[in-house]
């Protein structure tokens, strides 16, 4: 049974494809930012994911769609404007902590599933220097926070509190496990396939379900 997912992430189609998934694209067309507007951010979050599966009529197919953002002193930084704002955001971001959420919703025939995950991550004190070759690569254009955590040789991040994935852009644990509970045969095991998720804390959550 393929997987439709409501997104044009690379991150999260070359996450699920790690797993084996076959997956058929079908991104969501929807207004963001009206849709999210005057909620909280885990909320927001949660209703833009929820919106993008709902605007996908495929109801006889299991359904992925996802939403991410990164939370500074509780304002959102979504994907940048320009190269400037990402400039802005990553001297923003620069040698401290931040949260980013990730809500996941699986849709499928007889039920809908949702989850919100939260990872604290700590920026390395990169220069001037590294943010102006980074953005001048193009690196972070599609991303929010104007970076990503798998991006080399930038390697923006120093530290993470919670699960690695879900700062990539999908929390693997937890989707594995909603898209086994909707009925997807899920070939390979998250800990298999990524060394990193041998240690994630979402891995008990999420097998115990």
């Amino acid at each position: 049974m393929p997987v439709v997912l409501a997104s044009a992430s690379p991150r999260r189609r070359e996450l699920l494809n790690a797993l084996g998934l076959v997956l058929e694209l079908a991104p969501a067309d929807i207004d963001e930012a009206a849709v999210a507007v005057g909620r909280e951010p885990a909320d927001g979050t949660l209703a833009v994911a929820m919106a993008k599966a709902a605007a996908i009529d495929r109801p006889r197919d299991v359904v992925l769609a996802a939403d991410t953002v990164v939370v500074l002193d509780g304002a959102v930084l979504g994907k940048p404007a320009d190269d400037e704002d990402a400039r802005r955001m990553l001297r923003a971001l620069r040698g401290r902590t931040h949260e980013v959420i990730t809500a996941v919703v699986v849709r499928a025939p007889a039920c809908e599933q949702t989850a919100v995950c939260h990872s604290n991550v700590t920026t390395r004190a990169y220069g001037d220097a590294d943010i102006d070759a980074y953005v001048a690569s193009g690196g972070g254009r599609d991303k929010a926070g104007s970076y990503g955590i798998q991006d080399e040789p930038f390697r923006p991040v120093d530290s993470i509190a919670g699960c690695w994935c879900n700062v990539m852009g999908l929390p693997l644990w937890t989707a594995s496990a909603m898209l086994a509970a909707a009925g997807v045969h899920v070939p390979r095991d998250p800990a298999r396939t990524y060394a990193r998720c041998a240690a994630c804390p979402l891995r008990v959550e999420s097998t115990e379900r």
